[in-house]
């Protein structure tokens, strides 16, 4: 679970700069559109739209931006129409790359996302590739410069939570999809903040590789997630404790 634990990590410090945080925005802004149009604006009647709110709430989202998102999704609002596509890719050093995407044009997405392999050392895999060493699974963090271990423990647990990571800065709650939300809302009902909450594809394992090419592939997944296009990056890679992608 470490690679996913500690990447979130790392992109959750990244979008306190207000490029990085106009562009979550326009992820999440994406997601809720395309959540409320498949199962309606009543966040109560659609678990989807449950879980992009969610998101929209650990990125600070003004309520605006959310509620026209909503009315885009409903009709209420003219928007656009948005396709999901998943691409299974390879990185530097064979790690393997499962990159989500909502785009109104599959032609261009495609393209683009290829260009953005090829430029960085990694590579387009077939269907079904890489996909199989993942699991979708529920994740939330803790600072733990808040919050103990031990604290999150008890309630997480309690709430259904099938594990309770902490490694090099981060604590992160792992849980089946199906009790996602329940385990959300009982953290905050016993006060324990998130830094982040969303429905990952988590790794059954994963790969180390030597200092050179984990920079390579962390910069990669950067450029891949700077991409307007795609909703998330998650990858196989083993970050290895305090290390810093960004240093030469």
């Amino acid at each position: 679970m470490s690679g996913h634990s500690k990447w979130a990590s790392i992109k959750h410090k990244k979008g306190a700069n207000d490029a990085k945080r106009g562009r979550l925005f326009t992820k999440v802004i994406k997601e809720i559109t395309v959540a409320a149009r498949m199962g309606g604006g009543d966040e109560d009647a659609n678990p989807r739209l449950r879980t992009a709110l969610l998101k929209a709430k650990s990125a600070n989202m003004p309520k605006d931006n959310v509620d026209r998102a909503i009315k885009k999704g409903t009709g209420e609002l003219e928007g656009v129409s948005f396709e999901e596509l998943t691409y299974e890719a390879y990185g530097p050093g064979g790690v393997a790359l499962l990159i989500d995407c909502l785009t109104d044009n599959r032609n261009r997405t495609t393209a683009d996302v290829r260009n953005i392999l090829g430029k960085h050392g990694g590579s387009m895999g077939e269907a079904g590739s890489v996909s199989y060493l993942f699991q979708r699974k529920g994740c939330i963090g803790i600072d733990p410069e808040k919050y103990t271990e031990d604290q999150v423990i008890e309630v997480a647990l309690e709430a259904g939570a099938e594990d309770v990571t902490s490694e090099d800065g981060s604590i992160e709650v792992i849980t089946a999809p199906s009790e996602f939300e329940k385990v959300v809302a009982r953290l905050g009902e016993a006060g324990i903040q998130y830094t982040y909450a969303e429905v990952s594809m988590v790794p059954d394992a994963t790969i180390a590789l030597d200092e050179e090419k984990t920079r390579k592939v962390l910069r990669l997944i950067d450029y891949i997630d700077e991409y307007d296009d795609v909703q998330s990056v998650s990858s196989n890679l083993d970050i290895p404790d305090g290390f810093d992608y960004e240093d030469e």
